[in-house]
């Protein structure tokens, strides 16, 4: 404990001499026009943006941080009753060596020529919005929650966003490019009915623009942004003035059409089944702030099959949500941990609705879900409920959450969870949580939450949740320090718990970002220690990880991290760590050191790799690990991703090796169109998936799907071999 204060009493010195950032003062004008532009991408020559005032002047991120940018960028602004336009001129020296790699929607801007702009429609510093493209023309859009805190930039080998930014938000609007031969430009049209914002009748709203220059590695922006911060980080917007949006209302309606062909082989056995089904979504807009989603009959045939995962410890797994329609507003429902080692509690995991915990669907009847601000006061609520299937019965799903905005980042907030299983009206679980988070500052913060939750047959008393964090993410620094406690009945049913059975957990990280101002090629230096440690709650030091790194960043785009682990591992019980050759752990307690060095190239490259390699003591043993991966881009249609990971274990109960191959190809005709494959094989669980999709988008969330799904199980003879052909039609009525 005294070493915890040791640590703490750091982090406040780190979050004193952390607070330098730029002060922004950027201010554009929108002007109101009766000539809409014409979206073709051809700026220049559209006479509709000759009299729109235009700004300039983008500094550099990186390479070079607070230095103008190598090249010109002008931006302009518009709008008419209904619509919000927004045209850029990326002036380049070089059109030739214009990058772009890929030309899907939501495809990752970062590691080629592109643009993104932020819009803070309610001005409050928290909620908003990003919509961006590359010189292809593809739509890029999300929404950003939280104020985009949580996506500082530590390295590409890093954890996500915690929900801050939902890429998966998919809204309806236009944009269309033209590549000259002194420029690439863009043209953005945006319905207004497409955003939420207040209700008055002239508005200054947030905004921030983003340019990647990814032939010369180069990021800048139109209000700077501190490197360790991403162009989402909603308070270090400048101002747009002069927006005169109406008052929004919109009604969409989906419906869909799917017919599908199963089959299912093995034991000499072979069914083949045919189905066809229909549902809709809906779409309300209830003033400027509220959204009321409807759903029938829910499907998701269309989302893209897990990733595999080995699991060589006795924790559960965490898969992440890939379905649309629980992927929109997620940051709203997002109460618990979110680690840097992905999340470990979760009072609400989307997950448990319409899925078995092998990712299997389980039938949705419908549901419906308000989400929005009120006075700034964000809301949600949700209730769905799902058919009996594969021997769960049928479960209703309630949730409430409110959340106050306040001034600096911060908020209060509460969220309650209600799993009712219809086939027994005396079983529910319930979960009521508390969060908070005070600014302080422009990069330091304190946040945490209290949870209890009542279970049939569990003692409420030792049914409950705590964490208390505080962090800072400055220039220099980016410091945290937690502490966390589960009691030992916790049990949030419609959450993600990794650790049942009770713990306490302290965490802290030291993350230093050094910029050499010599001309070795060194960008970054990131030395940093993290520290995690778990213990029972009679005491018993479960596990503990100290991880001491440094990443080695250059400009020309290499990496290379190279760390040691101290790790300890404890046992109070044996451990069947590989079920399929008897490999046991016995109870005990492990201590060991591991070496980890992780490489990688230039994604902006045609060609690129990285590889992340462990070797080290294991469970009473050692284990090397290696996880390598080779991306291929063939122009801008074609893109393949195939990756590796390998563990060879050697333990005193038996030795055994555990490989997982993935390769993601895919071909994309146009922005709106493309071809996917999805193929891996498991040895641990000796199964081999594919996921095959064929999709033309007619809209964000319409269009044609062609949709193939492929299990073989290889454990027994004959081979078992589940297989799904899936024909899916949508369309959306806007009105």
């Amino acid at each position: 404990m005294k070493s915890g204060h040791i640590i703490f009493g750091i982090l406040l010195l780190h979050i004193v001499f952390s607070q330098n950032i730029y002060l922004n003062e950027k201010s554009i004008n929108a002007v109101e026009t009766n000539t809409p532009p014409k979206i073709d991408g051809n700026v220049l020559d559209d006479p509709a943006w000759k009299n729109i005032s235009q700004t300039t002047g983008f500094i550099q991120q990186s390479p070079y941080e607070g230095k103008q940018a190598s090249e010109k960028t002008i931006v302009k602004i518009a709008f008419t009753k209904d619509h919000f336009y927004l045209s850029v001129v990326c002036y380049t020296n070089q059109p030739e060596n214009i990058i772009i790699n890929d030309t899907r929607r939501d495809s990752p801007l970062d590691d080629m020529d592109s643009f993104i702009f932020i819009l803070d429609t309610f001005n409050d510093n928290q909620n908003g919005y990003a919509f961006g493209t590359n010189a292809a023309g593809i739509e890029y859009d999300a929404q950003i929650t939280k104020g985009g805190e949580n996506i500082a930039r530590i390295g590409r080998f890093s954890s996500g966003a915690g929900g801050a930014f939902n890429i998966n938000w998919d809204g309806s609007w236009v944009v269309k490019t033209k590549i000259h031969n002194d420029r690439w430009s863009a043209e953005f049209e945006i319905p207004f009915k497409t955003l939420r914002y207040k209700s008055e009748k002239t508005q200054e709203w947030g905004v921030n623009f983003q340019r990647v220059n990814a032939s010369i590695q180069e990021v800048s922006h139109w209000s700077p942004i501190n490197r360790q911060f991403t162009v989402n980080r909603l308070i270090s917007a400048g101002a747009l003035t002069g927006v005169s949006p109406p008052l929004s209302q919109n009604i969409k309606f989906i419906p869909y059409f799917l017919t599908k062909r199963h089959s299912n082989s093995g034991d000499k056995v072979k069914t083949n089944t045919y189905e066809s089904e229909g549902g809709f979504d809906g779409k309300v807009s209830i003033g400027s702030g509220l959204n009321l989603d409807l759903t029938y009959n829910t499907d998701f045939a269309q989302a893209e099959a897990d990733e595999q995962q080995i699991n060589l410890d006795r924790f559960s797994l965490f898969f992440p949500e890939k379905r649309a329609f629980f992927l929109e507003n997620a940051g709203l429902f997002s109460v618990g941990d979110n680690s840097f080692g992905g999340s470990e509690v979760s009072m609400f995991f989307s997950r448990r609705i319409g899925l078995t915990g092998a990712g299997n669907q389980v039938p949705i009847n419908g549901g419906a879900r308000l989400t929005g601000t009120i006075a700034n006061m964000r809301v949600g609520l949700l209730n769905m409920s799902t058919k009996s299937a594969q021997g769960r019965p049928s479960n209703e799903y309630q949730i409430i959450r409110l959340k106050k905005e306040l001034p600096n980042r911060s908020h209060v907030g509460a969220i309650a969870t209600n799993l009712i299983k219809l086939s027994n009206e005396k079983y529910s679980n319930e979960v009521v949580a508390l969060d908070a988070k005070w600014g302080i500052g422009e990069v330091s913060q304190i946040d945490g939450y209290t949870a209890i939750s009542n279970t049939p047959d569990l003692d409420q008393e030792k049914a409950y949740a705590f964490r208390l964090q505080a962090s800072s993410t400055g220039k220099m620094f980016s410091n945290a320090l937690s502490y966390t406690e589960i009691g030992e009945d916790f049990n949030p049913e419609m959450g993600f718990l990794k650790r049942s059975g009770g713990y306490r957990k302290w965490s802290g990280r030291i993350f230093t970002r050094l910029r050499p101002e010599n001309d070795l090629g060194i960008l970054e230096l990131r030395p940093h220690v993290n520290y995690d440690g778990y213990w029972k709650l009679n005491g018993f030091h479960q596990t503990g990880k100290l991880h001491v790194d440094n990443h080695l960043e250059f400009r020309s785009g290499y990496e290379i991290h190279t760390g040691i682990n101290f790790t300890k591992e404890g046992l109070i019980e044996d451990f069947d760590i590989f079920p399929s050759k008897s490999i046991v752990v016995p109870k005990s307690t492990y201590n060991h050191m591991e070496a980890q060095l992780y490489y990688t190239s230039p994604p902006t490259s045609k060609i690129s790799f990285s590889v992340m390699n462990y070797i080290g003591g294991f469970f009473g043993g050692d284990r090397i690990s290696s996880s390598p991966r080779l991306k291929i881009r063939f122009g801008d249609k074609f893109n393949s991703e195939i990756s590796y990971n390998y563990n060879n274990v050697n333990l005193p109960g038996g030795n055994f090796i555990t490989y997982l191959s993935r390769s993601r190809l895919t071909y994309s005709f146009n922005p709106k169109m493309y071809i996917q494959a999805l193929l891996q094989y498991n040895n641990q669980s000796n199964e081999s998936f594919i996921n095959w999709r064929f999709i033309i988008q007619r809209s964000a969330a319409s269009g044609l799907y062609v949709v193939y799904n492929q299990m073989e199980d290889y454990d027994g003879i004959p081979t078992k071999r589940n297989n799904a052909l899936i024909l899916k039609y949508s369309h959306l009525f806007d009105f």
